[in-house]
């Protein structure tokens, strides 16, 4: 069943359009990876500070947001949205809202800033309460998610996509490991490889139905550099090393053994990379390799997240 694109009559009110401009769905891809921070703070016996806690999930909820306001902003102005015709929306293409006109380029623009700056407003208080390691890792954050589609770094368009969403997404349980317990620890960012991974290879594969698009605006991702059937292969790898990851860090006593259960939705990446292997050149017929990925990913990060706050019992 297909989702209807965005149009103008669907927001009575301006204030629903900019809500559905950040596509709050997918800011769940940010929500787990910051729990799973905030878990093995308790886990590694630390006593949760909640005020803390929100508003480091709060400034990662806003990034996301605001990273996705400024993607579809630049996106526009490359002409990459415009020009996608083999979109799967909402998972690919961008949000549609400038393309059908519900909002501006200049009001996307805006927006995307404004939300920037209530990150760095609810960062900076943050740093205050914790130290300068907090704001580097959140400069770090910062120029990461902007730079992604941003002139002059564009680094998905150089083949730096995959590593961009690696690198901010073990930032994000850093960070929340940072605010709670005053430390940075590199077992944290181990622990966050693994979902890390999945949320990149969820990039990777939305890339297949944006290939064209992508080419003609020269956003040159790996996916675009490659053909579709050597392409493919990139999910089983991204996939494998995540799983692969994870069963290291149990092995070797960062995580207890009970979080093998978070290893179950390694089924789903699977199912996914199957449906890819036999469906690289044909995109529409992607949507449940899509669905599987972001499922895996969320999965994954909230049964890990779950099995530290018990094994903290």
């Amino acid at each position: 069943m297909s989702i209807a694109e965005p149009a103008v009559e669907q927001f009575p009110h301006p204030a629903l359009a900019y809500i559905a401009a950040t596509r709050p769905p997918f800011i769940l891809a940010t929500i787990v990876p910051v729990i799973l921070g905030l878990s093995y703070s308790v886990y590694q016996g630390y006593t949760l500070d909640w005020a803390t806690a929100v508003l480091s999930l709060l400034a990662a909820v806003l990034l996301h947001a605001g990273i996705n306001v400024l993607n579809d902003y630049y996106d526009a102005l490359n002409g990459t949205d415009d020009n996608n015709d083999e979109r799967i929306f909402p998972f690919t293409g961008g949000s549609r809202f400038i393309q059908n006109e519900v909002m501006t380029r200049q009001q996307t623009l805006i927006y995307g800033v404004c939300l920037m700056l209530a990150v760095i407003l609810i960062g900076s208080y943050l740093v205050a309460q914790t130290g300068a390691a907090l704001f580097w890792l959140g400069l770090t954050g910062i120029v990461i998610g902007w730079g992604y589609s941003a002139p002059p770094l564009r680094l998905n368009s150089r083949g730096l996509g995959e590593l961009c969403l690696l690198a901010g997404f073990s930032l994000l349980p850093l960070g929340a490991w940072l605010v709670q317990t005053g430390n940075l620890s590199t077992n944290v960012v181990a622990i966050a490889i693994p979902v890390g991974l999945l949320t990149a290879n969820l990039l990777f594969i939305n890339q297949f139905p944006d290939r064209k698009a992508d080419i003609q605006a020269g956003k040159l991702h790996w996916v675009a550099r490659l053909e579709p059937d050597t392409a493919r292969w990139g999910y089983v790898l991204i996939a494998s090393l995540a799983w692969l990851m994870l069963a290291m860090l149990i092995a070797v006593g960062l995580l207890p053994v009970s979080a093998l259960v978070a290893m179950l939705p390694a089924v789903l990446t699977y199912r996914a990379a199957a449906i890819l292997i036999r469906h690289a050149n044909h995109p529409s017929a992607l949507v449940p390799a899509i669905r599987m990925t972001i499922l895996a990913m969320l999965a994954h990060g909230a049964l890990l997240s779950a099995v530290l706050i018990v094994e903290s019992l």
